[in-house]
């Protein structure tokens, strides 16, 4: 009998392969049997991770530059699927919140996945029966201080996935999110080190599985882009170890 869960000879493209999730991303879409491209700004690190995850190929480039997204495009053949994991958090009081700040975030969060996507389909690069996985964010449902920008571009994120997943569900081509919460990454090293202790630790009590690992976000990854969720499109994962279960 065929594992549904299985991605062989599935390729995927993973942006902001070289740290975090993607990293954890691209490794284990490996490990299920996929052919992986990665994609990342860091050079050194991406050539590590194309390694280890045996990559069909590896593009450095800056998805937030001028020609980024096309250079991406013209280096791919046809993919089977996408992980658009490249993004940032860069809080920000709301009475300090400029056009600079809201560009940096905006660039990467919402433009270049966005771009990229819309792209990819208007140059049919995305196989019919093709998976769309954007990372969005527990906290565009849950706002939090500091975060106006970073939900706000989430949250547009996630309706803007929920339209692909209208205007191609005719071709069998599945836009899904997955709504993550803290998970031990950079990220996570920078949220410990802004906040007092104290407050760290009231948090972390209302995560009833504790904080997540980017295996656990991989793991969502490879059930959305194998044929397991051939009928499942146009909605949001929530994994956040059980932090708005009382919500």
């Amino acid at each position: 009998m065929t594992n549904p869960f299985s991605l062989v000879n599935k390729k995927i493209l993973v942006t902001g392969a070289s740290s975090g999730i993607g990293r954890s991303c691209a490794i284990e879409l490996s490990k299920a049997g996929a052919q992986v491209v990665v994609t990342g700004r860091n050079e050194n690190r991406l050539k590590e991770v194309a390694q280890i995850a045996n990559a069909n190929k590896s593009i450095v480039v800056d998805l937030c530059s001028d020609d980024g997204v096309s250079s991406l495009v013209k280096q791919l053949e046809n993919i089977d699927g996408i992980v658009h994991a490249a993004g940032i958090i860069k809080p920000f009081p709301v009475s300090f919140v400029g056009a600079k700040h809201i560009n940096e975030v905006q660039s990467i969060n919402f433009n270049a996945p966005v771009e990229l996507t819309s792209l990819l389909l208007r140059k049919r690069k995305i196989n019919n029966n093709g998976s769309i996985v954007f990372i969005s964010s527990i906290s565009s449902s849950f706002p939090y201080k500091g975060g106006a920008i970073y939900t706000a571009f989430k949250a547009a994120l996630e309706t803007y996935s929920k339209v692909v997943a209208l205007e191609y569900g005719e071709k069998g081509i599945r836009s899904n999110c997955i709504k993550a919460a803290l998970v031990n990454t950079k990220v996570l090293d920078e949220t410990i080190n802004s906040l007092p202790p104290e407050i760290l630790e009231e948090h972390k009590k209302r995560y009833l599985l504790g904080f997540g690992e980017p295996d656990d976000v991989a793991n969502a990854c490879i059930y959305f882009l194998s044929n397991a969720s051939r009928w499942v499109t146009g909605t949001n994962l929530v994994l956040d170890g059980g932090l708005t279960a009382g919500a």
